[in-house]
């Protein structure tokens, strides 16, 4: 195998790891096994578990969603609401995500990594959420954005990941048009 090759297998056995056996059973022996490489092709890369798990997740928290463009507020919150949800309800993330939470709780590093890592990427989508719907006049200009990223992603981390309840099929319509009300009526 290519170094390459090495790291996304790597990557991926420790991804599919975790949503298996969560982070406090996640062993370098068994993400070695499923990536078919030794422990050496671990080592050179990450000197402990909890390095390579920051790093890794880190990667995969700070990618870039597309942000949505359609021309209104409502449909650009349905959008991102809806590529949201799917995230969270994917196979491995939704095993992850609630794990490493409970970690975070335990666990500063893991706590300041995964804050660091995805509170940058909310606030750029807060931002330009916000700041497209504020230049077509949808909202008012004092709209928080840290404010409207809560309000977005508070009902669908609930629903999905602590509840575990699935979404009917108007739910992101209804959420979108509470999410509208709610920040306009906060800059009243």
């Amino acid at each position: 195998m290519l170094r390459g090759d090495i790291t996304v297998a790597i990557r991926t056995a420790v991804m599919n790891e975790l949503a298996e056996v969560g982070y406090g059973r996640l062993s370098i022996e068994a993400v070695a096994r499923r990536a078919g490489v030794g422990k050496t092709a671990i080592y050179r890369r990450w000197s402990n578990k909890l390095e390579m798990v920051l790093e890794i997740i880190s990667d995969v928290a700070e990618r870039k969603v597309p942000l949505p463009d359609t021309g209104s507020f409502a449909g650009d919150l349905e959008l991102l609401m809806m590529i949201v949800s799917r995230a969270l309800q994917h196979r491995i993330a939704s095993q992850i995500i609630p794990d490493l939470m409970a970690e975070a709780a335990r666990n500063p590093q893991i706590a300041e990594t995964l804050q660091r890592a995805l509170r940058t990427h909310q606030q750029a989508v807060g931002e330009k959420l916000v700041g497209q719907a504020v230049a077509r006049g949808e909202l008012p200009e004092d709209t928080d954005a840290d404010l409207a990223v809560d309000l977005i992603l508070g009902p669908l981390y609930w629903r999905l990941a602590v509840a575990r309840q699935p979404l009917g099929d108007d739910d992101l319509e209804k959420l979108a048009a509470a999410v509208t009300a709610a920040l306009r009526a906060s800059s009243d």
